[in-house]
């Protein structure tokens, strides 16, 4: 059974850093495209960052570009994403997500062609 599993989520102040981590297990991602997606109360979950799927290539949301860094440990089969300089606005639960098969035919971004997900690690930034 195929499950990603984040954590590292917590309560911090603004300005401070945090480090969310997914393990996959039940598959090898290390050829998949890995997305962050995040969700806050009342609003629709959005994408955050995504690495290609041979980490040539990563992108992410205006929002948070010069801020946080996506990156993957292949012999973790693990997917990170460090976050700095944290704002309010960025409070949130965090998902990381897979798409369906490997190769570059996915770029990790678009959330309605992700198929596997985690269950979310919370992250709130106080003011």
């Amino acid at each position: 059974q195929v499950q990603l599993v984040e954590a590292g989520g917590g309560l911090v102040q603004a300005g401070e850093s945090l480090r969310l981590s997914c393990v996959a297990s039940g598959r090898t991602f290390n050829n998949y495209a890995m997305g962050w997606f995040r969700q806050s109360p009342g609003k629709e979950r959005e994408f955050v960052a995504a690495l290609s799927w041979n980490g040539g290539n990563t992108y992410y949301v205006d929002s948070v570009k010069g801020r946080f860094t996506i990156s993957r440990d292949n012999a973790k089969n693990t997917v990170y994403l460090q976050m700095n300089s944290l704002k309010p606005e960025d409070t949130a639960v965090y998902y990381c997500a897979a798409p369906p098969g490997s190769g570059p035919s996915y770029s990790g971004r678009n959330e309605n062609l992700m198929h596997y997900w985690g269950k979310g690690t919370q992250v709130t930034v106080s003011s």
